[in-house]
């Protein structure tokens, strides 16, 4: 009865998961960004600063997993749920303040919401510990935006950076010329992140795919038998 037991339950450490420090980290994160949304409407210094420093500590929590060897499942989900909040409730604002443009931040919410859950289930539905860890057989940028911690920084850094630039726009005058070559490079950095989520949905989906297929070949393969 005992070793039946064992079997169903597997050793536990003593740790609390929900205190490791990325986690931590990640808390801090849902804090400012929380405070950044209430004075969104109507102090955007105050915003912007609490928001970049929500985005910067994106960057922070990874390589202290990493560093304490504290990398967990929850982590991984709170972080990516947190970003993909974070990004949304600032693209609602802006299509509020946009309202021409509320069709395009309707579309970006979406791909990026559908695109980011395809890729982390296809990730889990195939055996992989991490949606981070890209085999070699897949998309070359996809592989590139994941593993090369340079490119993954950029790309997010400066799509984060083009939606607040518009959200500071709203609150001030005529734009010099240092601001618009920050909103073409930016720009050209959000539209480049929004290509690599397309081939995320396409590669989850081509995934996803080939596991329903495989698991057919099984079933039809059992009937057989």
């Amino acid at each position: 009865m005992s070793s039946s037991i064992k079997d169903v339950h597997p050793p536990r450490t003593n740790e609390n998961v929900f205190l490791f420090i990325p986690n931590l980290i990640g808390y801090t994160r849902i804090i400012l960004a929380s405070l950044s949304l209430y004075y969104m409407p109507w102090h955007p210094k105050v915003c912007v600063s609490l928001y970049c420093i929500s985005c910067l500590l994106d960057a922070v929590d990874g390589n202290a997993a990493r560093y304490f060897n504290q990398c967990s499942r929850f982590g991984a989900v709170l972080d990516m749920v947190t970003d993909r909040c974070t990004t949304t409730c600032l693209l609602c604002f802006l299509s509020l303040k946009y309202p021409q443009w509320t069709i395009l931040f309707q579309f970006l919410i979406s791909l990026d919401f559908s695109s980011h859950y395809m890729h982390m289930y296809s990730s889990m539905v195939s055996g992989s510990s991490s949606h981070k860890k890209i085999s070699e057989k897949q998309n070359f940028f996809l592989r590139m935006y994941y593993t090369n911690n340079i490119v993954l920084f950029i790309m997010c850094a400066g799509n984060e950076l083009f939606f607040v630039l518009l959200y500071v726009l709203r609150f001030n005058g005529p734009i010099s010329g240092f601001w618009w070559m920050s909103l073409i490079v930016t720009g050209v950095i959000c539209f480049a992140k929004q290509f690599v989520n397309v081939i995320q949905i396409v590669n989850a989906s081509k995934t996803l795919a080939n596991t329903d297929l495989e698991d057919r070949a099984k079933a039809i393969a059992e009937k057989k038998n």
